[in-house]
């Protein structure tokens, strides 16, 4: 099922995406929220006439460095023996279609173009084997990087947490196991131009090695996401650019580019 999260008529709910062709798309209105047992209302929208939201809104997002072999090379750095963890904060969240502005701090912004997993459930010291029952669903995400401020800055707190650096979106797919996401093409166009190729099996650590090691730390709560990594291929953004982040068996993340006024 796909889960997305819209707004009509200055009213915001969840929804059930139902159709193949994108002219034709609705949504089936939820009853109550997707985290926990929910039913389908029966009422329906067209996708066109609402504004599709972030997904989810995370308590907070916890992204993973250096995650693809080849796109730690493509920087010059060293592939990390264990996860690397970092945080994007909630504010830094943004939906499909949203803009993505260009701040003043930086004159180098990137694209990543990665895999997101929704958590789904309260979780603390996940064990391997019970991975799959705290994962809600999978979203696209686009962890926006100023490039420049990364490098000077050595820790990454301004540079990929600046308002609308974590696209996400457009929806949670919740149909895929665990075992199909692990092995997904995932790639970024900017301008329809191809930037981005790769597959989620070409992670380092796999996503159980993720969500294991970050719960021996902290709770995940429902709505919480992990941001698995980015394949090579990253590369700069300018203003006026349209980014695109699509993934096998979820869909298209779409945002553009503007100056922060």
């Amino acid at each position: 099922m796909r889960i997305a999260r819209f707004s009509i008529d200055g009213n915001v709910a969840f929804g059930a995406v139902e159709g193949d062709k994108p002219d034709e798309l609705v949504l089936d209105i939820i009853k109550g929220i997707p985290f926990a047992e929910f039913e389908l209302s029966g009422t329906k929208v067209p996708l066109s006439k609402v504004r599709l939201l972030p997904p989810v809104l995370p308590n907070k997002v916890v992204a993973f460095g250096r995650n693809y072999a080849e796109h730690a090379k493509e920087l010059g750095n060293e592939v990390p023996d264990a996860p690397f963890a970092f945080f994007k904060p909630s504010t830094s969240v943004a939906g499909p279609g949203d803009e993505i502005q260009y701040p003043p701090f930086t004159s180098d912004l990137h694209h990543e173009a990665e895999l997101a997993v929704v958590i789904g459930r309260m979780c603390r010291e996940v064990p391997r084997e019970r991975v799959a029952d705290v994962i809600f669903g999978y979203t696209c995400a686009n962890d926006v990087t100023a490039r420049d401020v990364q490098k000077r800055e050595k820790q990454w707190a301004r540079a990929k947490g600046f308002d609308t650096s974590c696209p996400l979106g457009p929806w949670v797919e919740t149909d895929l196991d665990l075992a199909a996401a692990s092995d997904l093409t995932i790639q970024c166009t900017v301008n329809g131009l191809q930037r981005q190729l790769g597959r989620t099996s070409e992670m380092i650590h796999s996503i159980e090695d993720l969500i294991v090691n970050i719960t021996e730390a902290m709770t995940l709560l429902p709505g919480d996401v992990i941001l698995t990594g980015t394949p090579a291929g990253v590369g700069p953004l300018s203003v006026g650019d349209e980014v695109a982040v699509t993934i096998e068996g979820i869909g298209t993340l779409t945002n553009k580019v503007v100056k922060r006024g």
